[in-house]
């Protein structure tokens, strides 16, 4: 068999293989686009109908234009693939994600996005970094704890958030409308999601020596909706882990009323009173890989310490609301557009 073609393994996710040689009876030496898994097979065997691949090499190596004789480029091939690969990963919860999330407040999805996709948010993010493209939330501004003590001060041009995510690039809202974000987001606000642009739609940025601490509180705290039902979703551009500052949720503390007295004038919890000390015994320390993504209600309580590494932190944040779910008219949550996401 010398000549070469490509097929769909639709099973096991999408390839594109072209078969040139026989190498033993067991198995072929094989050209092998494995879009799913990022590399490049040289050998497989197969055993009752199951592809084994037994040698490999990175996928970077072969990301270059070659031509089978049907005039489309290799690369054409992948980009394909990849986004055939997107459109069969599985797009929805289970029941059992849906009902931990009710129940718990916070879900993660493991690598909900491609390594093309991330790489892409994460290149705006470094080009607008670098020139500080406005607007930008600074960390000085806030003066959370481990922040410069000004603009002025040294590391005082350290930015918390690059904000309107969504006019930096369009990948950003691109990603939102594909099937695995819009089916999950629809499953926990109903058929029509929308988008705020007020709130968070931002990239956040912890990076080493000037990052700050963020207390416990909930999203909600300054927002103004006829329902305290919003959901975010954290994209995790880099690797997030508590050495970092990646974020430690409590799980549950959505579903629970609170009085006025357990926060301090900047609706965070107080770390003095014994009601919250108990509650903060359940506290759960999120990890997250690059192209996690966590999904977390309004009222979730949730905090993050400072980036105590010498690598940056990056996450690409956005909030959602149900048609049901208005801003309250007159309020900052009612003061700018908002994204149509889906139509139900």
């Amino acid at each position: 068999m010398d000549h070469a073609f490509w097929r769909s393994l639709p099973a096991n996710g999408y390839r594109e293989i072209s078969i040139s040689t026989p190498n033993t009876q067991a198995g072929f030496d094989v050209d092998c686009l494995l879009v799913d898994v990022g590399i490049q097979a040289t050998h497989v065997v197969e055993d009752r109908g199951i592809l084994e691949i037994v040698s490999f090499s990175p996928l970077a190596e072969i990301m270059r234009d070659r031509d089978d004789g049907t005039n489309t480029s290799f690369a054409t091939r992948r980009d394909a693939a990849m986004t055939d690969r997107m459109e069969t990963t599985s797009d929805r919860f289970t029941e059992e994600e849906v009902s931990f999330f009710q129940e718990n407040g916070f879900l993660v999805v493991k690598q909900l996005i491609d390594e093309s996709t991330r790489q892409a948010m994460k290149r705006r993010t470094l080009a607008d970094l670098e020139h500080l493209t406005e607007p930008i939330e600074y960390e000085a501004e806030l003066q959370y704890p481990g922040a410069p003590e000004s603009i002025q001060s040294e590391g005082g041009k350290t930015p918390r958030r690059l904000k309107t995510a969504h006019e930096r690039d369009p990948i950003f809202l691109e990603t939102l409308k594909r099937s695995q974000f819009l089916n999950r987001l629809q499953q926990l606000l109903g058929p029509t999601v929308i988008m705020p642009t007020v709130h968070h739609n931002c990239i956040m940025t912890k990076e080493p020596d000037y990052s700050s601490d963020t207390g416990w509180h909930q999203d909600i705290r300054y927002w103004r909706y006829e329902k305290r039902e919003l959901v975010t979703v954290w994209i995790a551009l880099g690797d997030e882990y508590p050495e970092n500052g990646s974020l430690k949720v409590i799980p549950g503390s959505h579903k629970r009323l609170y009085s006025p007295d357990q926060f301090d004038d900047e609706l965070f919890l107080r770390n003095d009173l014994a009601e919250n000390e108990e509650l903060l015994l359940n506290v759960e320390h999120l990890t997250l890989s690059a192209g996690d993504v966590l999904f977390f209600h309004c009222r979730t309580f949730h905090a993050a310490s400072r980036n105590y590494t010498a690598e940056p932190k990056y996450s690409a944040v956005f909030t959602f609301r149900g048609s049901e779910n208005d801003p309250v008219a007159g309020s900052r949550s009612a003061s700018l557009p908002e994204m149509m996401i889906s139509e139900g």
